[in-house]
């Protein structure tokens, strides 16, 4: 596996051709659909250095790289053999909370007008779709419940029916869409739909060039890095929360009454556990 061989090499290659192995390991999608000059412009680094990379690597050449990420990507390597092939590498707490850590701090990347205009986007919609299958349900879940406590509007896809929620969907409606390697294809599905209907699509992926992010209106990106055998969905959450943070704060006034109307409702039902007295 391409990967494999990476991680096998990185230790052992000069620093120009690490960063650029460092750059293909991070976006692994990117090197199966994009050009190698693309890549390297990307990286701030020349064409020859990804073809020097590719030979060091094993290969003839970019094309045969290129080749390798586009098989992978076909068929995405199964969590088990993943898990397998990281037993006793190092792969433990510390190693994850750095690589968590990097995730994190990933986001600083992404500009602060691209999250605002995702979130005008959202406001504007009159009723939400928020849609995320199998492991990216999680994150899917906390954005349906935290923007549901101020746009009471919010519907999450797939949680019955699917093709009824698709059916649901009208124009001018937005679509809230999550989703990483390896793509559902519920996913694809969903945001075909949205767009044939006419909503205003934003999708949370792990790269610009992710299949369920073509023609989206709006791609906010988030790194799933880790050396466990699972992505992580640590960086996906954080940009969740952000994200839900901007719709509110783009809603004002009423979407500040709606909260406290919720927390009404919360307290009304005794939905949690009192406060514990002071002794």
């Amino acid at each position: 596996m391409l990967a494999d061989r990476l991680r096998a090499a990185l230790p052992g290659l000069p620093p120009q051709l690490a960063a650029a192995g460092r750059h293909i390991s991070a976006r692994p999608f990117d090197a199966a659909t994009r050009s190698m000059r693309a890549l390297a412009a990307e990286a701030g680094a020349s064409p020859a250095t990804f073809t020097r990379l590719a030979q060091a690597l094993g290969f003839a050449g970019w094309d045969a790289l290129r080749a390798a990420a586009i098989e992978e990507q076909r068929r995405p390597a199964p969590f088990s053999s993943r898990a397998a092939s990281h037993a006793g590498d190092g792969s433990g707490l510390g190693a994850i909370q750095a690589a968590e850590a990097a995730n994190i701090a990933a986001l600083a990347e992404l500009p602060e007008p691209a999250l605002g205009a995702a979130a005008a986007g959202l406001h504007r919609a009159p009723r939400i779709h928020v849609a995320g299958f199998r492991s990216c349900r999680a994150v899917a879940s906390l954005l349906h419940y935290q923007l549901r406590l101020f746009r009471p509007e919010t519907a999450l896809v797939g949680d019955a029916a699917l093709d009824l929620d698709l059916g649901a969907m009208r124009p001018g409606e937005a679509l809230l869409l999550v989703g990483f390697a390896p793509y559902s294809r519920a996913a694809l599905a969903t945001l075909a739909a949205a767009q044939e209907a006419g909503l205003a699509t934003i999708v949370l992926a792990d790269s610009p060039a992710a299949p369920i992010a073509a023609g989206a209106d709006h791609v906010l990106c988030f790194a799933t890095e880790t050396p466990a055998f699972f992505p992580s969905l640590t960086a996906g959450v954080a940009l969740a929360q952000a994200l839900a943070a901007a719709v509110f704060a783009a809603g004002g006034e009423a979407a500040l009454e709606r909260l406290r109307e919720s927390e009404s409702r919360l307290a009304t039902l005794a939905a949690y556990l009192p406060e514990p007295e002071d002794p």
